[in-house]
């Protein structure tokens, strides 16, 4: 059974726009909102080249990378042909219009990227035992 962890509400995404979830250990997760208030969340990392994705434009259950244009699938992290590779997907959940990540997702998928970290002002999202995750909204459209 997984364990649900609280990153924010669903308000706090920008329509069209992202969130990144900075990690302790591991590459940021960017959790986006599409237009039908749809929540996803991806490894912060286009395939192609690493670009943030958190600072793409969303388009219905797609992202475009802000890099190379690269269009990739909200729901299973895919490139569209006829590019190809794969970004990470984390299974996300809303309840009562706030946002959940699985906490056991977050502790251990995509750890081999090196993260960047948190820049000042960032807000605390919670905690998972001693890991704290920070959110912060990188692009709004």
């Amino acid at each position: 059974m997984s364990e649900w962890k609280k990153i924010c509400l669903v308000n706090d995404i920008p329509v069209l726009g992202s969130r990144r979830v900075s990690r302790p250990q591991g590459m940021d997760v960017a959790v986006f909102r599409n237009s039908e208030d749809q929540v996803f969340a991806l490894l912060d990392r286009c395939p192609h080249k690493g670009g943030p994705l958190s600072q793409g434009i969303v388009f219905g259950t797609r992202v475009a990378c802000p890099l190379h244009n690269w269009s990739i699938g909200l729901c299973d992290g895919q490139a569209a042909a006829p590019d190809e590779g794969c970004t990470t997907p984390f299974a996300c959940r809303v309840d009562a219009g706030e946002v959940f990540l699985d906490a056991g997702e977050l502790a251990t998928l995509a750890l081999d990227f090196v993260p960047p970290r948190a820049g000042p002002g960032a807000a605390s999202a919670g905690a998972i035992g001693d890991a704290t995750y920070d959110v912060q909204t990188p692009h709004s459209a």
